[in-house]
This record gives C-alpha cells, sequence and structure tokens, in this order.
C-alpha cells in the first residue's frame, strides 16, 4: 500500500495503527571479544523468538551505530537469515537507536510496509574510542575547551544546588534508586545496590559529580520488532500499541536561558503527549536517559511530571522508584545497565513493553496501560545541549 492511496478526500494523510509485537536485547557490559554485529544478531534473534516470526516476514529493516559504523544493518542481519530487502542505516548520538525505531514506525503507519524491525547496537570496548573519553569533534570548540559531558553535567549540577536547593545526597539518592533496580534486571552491567555513602565516596569526575553518578561505557545491543494492527492480531493477543513517536532536533544555544532544563526535550514531549491524546498524568511508568544521575532530576520536568523546579520534590517524595507513582527507569537505566549509545533508545521501548505486558519480573509496574520511553543527546558547539530528543509513547 503506498502513500497515495492513504489520502483521503481533503489530502490529509491516514496513519495507520503500528504495535509492537516482539522485542530483545542482549545482556549490557564489557564484551571485548564479540563484535557488534554478533551482539545485534543476539538481540534480533530474541526479538523474533519472542513473537514467534520467521525472519523472512521481516520487510524492512532500521539500525543505529554510533562509533565505527559501517552497514551495521546489513551485518547484523545477515547471521540470523536476513537479506534482500530494504535496510537503512541512522546515527544521531544517543537518540540513534530511538530514531531506527521511529523509522520503522514511519514506514508502517505510512503504508509502506506490514512488517519491520529497529536495531540499536553499539561495541564500545572493541570501537576505535576504547578505553578513552569521547573525543570531541574537530570543529567543535568548546570540547577542546573543556566542555566534555561530565563537565557539562557538573555545572548544571551546581546550578541544580544552587537554583533548587539541590544536595550531592539527592543526586546520589537517584544512582542508588537506579542501581537497585538495575539488582532487579538480569540484563543489566551492574546488579549491586549502591549506598548513598558509596556513590558519595566514589572518585570525583567533575564537582559534585561522582564516578557511581556516571553512566558506564557498555557494549550492547536491542531490537523491537513493529508490524501493523492488523498484522500484528495474527501473531500475538497482547500487541503493544504505539500510539506516539516523536522526533526532534535541538534549537541555538543563546536560546536556552536556563542550562537546567532543555528546550528540546519540553518541545518533544509536548508534541509526543498531543500525537498519542494523553496528559503526563496518565502515564504509568518512563524509561529516560540518566546518563548522569543528575540529569534524572532535570528529565523529569521536560517531560512535565511534575512543575518546573519540582524535579527535587518528585526525587524526594519516592515517588519515581518501583511501587510509587511514576517509576522512572525501573530496569536500573543507564546508570546500571550502561549505555552503549545507540542500543539504547531500542532498550528503552523494550523495557516499556515488557511492563506493559506484565513481564518485568520483580520490577514490574503494576497495571501499566501506558509507558513512556525518552531518549536525547549530543552535543554541538553553538547549539543547545541535547542535539537530538526523541519520544515514544506505548499503550496496551
Amino acid at each position: 500500500m503506498f502513500l497515495s492511496q492513504l489520502n483521503n478526500e481533503e489530502g490529509r494523510i491516514f496513519m495507520r495503527e503500528v504495535a509492537v509485537i516482539g522485542i530483545g536485547q542482549s545482556v549490557f557490559g564489557k564484551f571485548p571479544g564479540r563484535s557488534a554485529a554478533s551482539l545485534g544478531g543476539e538481540a534480533v534473534v530474541a526479538a523474533l523468538k519472542d513473537c514467534g516470526m520467521h525472519p523472512r516476514d521481516i520487510q524492512v529493516a532500521f539500525a543505529s551505530r554510533a562509533f565505527d559504523a559501517s552497514l551495521t544493518a546489513q551485518r547484523v542481519l545477515k547471521g540470523v537469515g536476513i537479506s534482500a530487502l530494504e535496510m537503512v542505516n541512522v546515527e544521531n548520538a544517543c537518540a540513534g537507536g530511538a530514531t531506527a525505531f521511529r523509522g520503522v514506525w514511519k514506514e508502517i503507519a505510512s503504508g509502506r510496509y506490514d512488517i519491520g524491525i529497529a536495531i540499536g547496537v553499539e561495541s564500545m570496548t572493541t570501537s576505535s574510542i576504547a578505553g578513552k573519553m569521547i573525543p570531541p569533534q574537530g570543529d567543535d570548540l568548546e570540547g577542546y575547551l573543556g566542555m566534555t559531558m561530565p563537565a557539562m553535567f557538573g555545572m548544571i549540577a551546581r546550578r541544580q544546588m544552587e537554583e533548587y536547593g539541590a544536595t550531592a545526597e539527592d543526586f546520589a539518592m537517584v544512582s542508588v534508586k537506579n542501581h537497585h533496580n538495575g539488582s532487579l534486571n538480569p540484563h543489566a552491567q551492574y546488579q549491586k545496590e549502591l549506598t548513598v555513602e558509596e556513590v558519595l565516596n566514589s572518585r570525583m569526575i567533575s564537582e559534585p559529580v561522582t564516578l557511581l553518578m556516571c553512566c558506564p561505557n557498555t557494549d550492547g545491543a536491542a531490537a523491537a520488532i513493529l508490524c501493523s494492527m492488523d498484522v500484528a492480531r495474527k501473531y500475538t493477543t497482547q500487541p503493544i500499541r504505539v500510539i506516539a513517536s516523536a522526533l526532534l532536533s535541538g534549537s541555538y544555544q543563546h536560546l536556552q536561558k536556563d542550562i537546567c532544563a532543555s528546550l528540546v526535550g519540553v518541545k518533544v514531549a509536548q508534541m509526543a503527549y498531543e500525537m498519542a491524546g494523553c496528559e503526563p498524568k496518565d502515564i504509568d511508568l518512563v524509561e529516560m536517559h540518566d546518563a548522569f544521575a543528575n540529569e534524572e532530576i532535570m528529565r523529569y520536568e521536560d517531560l512535565a511530571l511534575c512543575a518546573p523546579g519540582e524535579g527535587l520534590q518528585l526525587l524526594r517524595s519516592g515517588a519515581t522508584k518501583i511501587g510509587g507513582r511514576i517509576p522512572v527507569n525501573p530496569s536500573g537505566g543507564l546508570l546500571s545497565l550502561g549505555h552503549p549509545l545507540s542500543a539504547s533508545g531500542v532498550r528503552t521501548v523494550c523495557e516499556v513493553v515488557l511492563h506493559l505486558r506484565g513481564q518485568a519480573g520483580a520490577r514490574q509496574t503494576p497495571n501499566a496501560k501506558v509507558g513512556l520511553a525518552q531518549m536525547l543527546g549530543g552535543v554541538i558547539t553553538g547549539m543547545e545541549h541535547g542535539v537530538a530528543a526523541g519520544i515514544h509513547i506505548l499503550a496496551r
């Protein structure tokens, strides 16, 4: 079915309802003996098995990888018997996996294909930057002057302390919460609980941000199979609907009046809520970008889970814990799972799907009906931090 067949008499395009029916991921960790293709293949096989689909049924594939990327989809899929179809490879910093997922969603929603797979994969320990901090691009003046990610979030943390009364203990509590969640997740790189004291006493990285307030470099992959709703019902009685998919790039840095708030994060959230026809109060759980512990508090406000300036109160109330009013990063987040950059944007979707199915085990959100997966990232001199941002809202 082509787009022309979906147009109504007023020239508007009808978008078909799309569902996620298969999910899979590798264990996240450091695997210097494994290639990105083998990690991706593991996730794809798991996704196919999850929904009982044959590899030949896949019609289109989008894959994302940030480092040493070359024909990622083709390299991953040839090993599992998928070839001779449209494959698109994308890169969008930490939002790469979210971008791949949206690419497949658009192809199916538009009617161009009925079944597709989104893959996010990264092998940081075998990449050209193994053992190093992510280097700035050649024209990244701020990066060469020291505005690395840790430095940026250290500055934001200081601002949060000055403006809102945040403490280092508050930031540590985010890490403690997410490492507790990760201890319940067999796919997490670190399945160990931490105390506030352990987090605070770990090596200082960019004051007040300590080592255990930072996400680790990680290898891993995740995959999700999407299809039209009529096809989904042939494979499962429990399709998870994609009720919103939004992707947006950031604006110019001089327009960002407050480093504790993300303009692009707020805008993409508003787009997603409008598309889904829901409000923040309707969301039952959130998987989000928490590369640094204090960042999670910022994102509460970006997503309107609370009013601007009230992220600390939300954290301190316990609402974002497993069993709280709005669990955030019940998977363990980037802090516990680790952050294989391009994989994270697909992995967050997989986690939301598990909760909506009631399959998340000890970290299950009770009676979850609607979940949100957010991922953003990237730094470019002269643009607001979080250059690219993607949000998907799913419902059962």
